[in-house]
């Protein structure tokens, strides 16, 4: 009777670590390739490429027809990024949205950007130029071309919870400014909203 007993509560543990493992984290052993890397993804409730397409893409476009790059005559306007600052309360890579603003940009109308982040490389480049390289195909001071416009934002969010009911807000701003005047020509911003809802856990 007694080893009947203990079968019994052997074979309940081993079934207690089978549902146990079972209900743990589970890996992702396989996957495939989106053909189609513009589709809506909504997997979770934090901020996602489908929101950065969407926001970047409607920005760019009003930014295209803004008259303020019409005063720069004879050439195209030369834009400098800044940067964009992340108000939300997650960890959103936030160079990877200005880099997609400044080549849609490009796309859309002849401007040309200045590369604040390759400064240190190309004094480096200048410094080693002077003493290794031909004159005639020097490069140095005084030869670059000097931006008429700032370009820089916000990202903010807000999130709301009630009961099983969840909403989660974006907001990106975009603002262009003029380097002679320190004038904001131009500022346009894409709201999100995005609604979720938890569910019921059935035992």
């Amino acid at each position: 009777m007694k080893s009947i007993k203990i079968q019994g509560l052997a074979i309940c543990a081993v079934l207690g670590v089978f549902l146990l493992s079972g209900c743990g984290n589970r890996a992702f052993v396989k996957g495939e390739y989106d053909g189609d890397v513009t589709s809506t993804n909504l997997l979770n409730d934090k901020w996602s490429e489908t929101d950065m397409q969407n926001s970047v893409k409607e920005l760019v476009l009003a930014l295209s027809q803004s008259p303020s790059f019409m005063k720069i005559k004879g050439r195209r306007p030369v834009i400098m990024v800044t940067g964009l600052k992340n108000q939300t309360s997650e960890h959103i890579e936030t160079q990877s949205i200005m880099d997609m603003f400044r080549v849609e940009l490009m796309q859309l109308r002849p401007v040309s950007f200045v590369d604040k982040q390759a400064r240190p490389d190309v004094v480096e480049e200048y410094e080693y130029q002077q003493g290794m390289m031909r004159k005639d195909t020097q490069s140095g001071p005084g030869s670059q071309i000097g931006a008429d416009f700032i370009l820089n934002g916000n990202l903010a969010s807000n999130a709301q919870q009630a009961g099983r009911d969840k909403t989660v807000y974006y907001k990106l701003t975009m603002n262009l400014t003029d380097l002679k005047t320190n004038l904001i020509e131009w500022a346009q911003y894409k709201e999100i909203r995005k609604l979720y809802k938890k569910k019921r856990i059935r035992l």
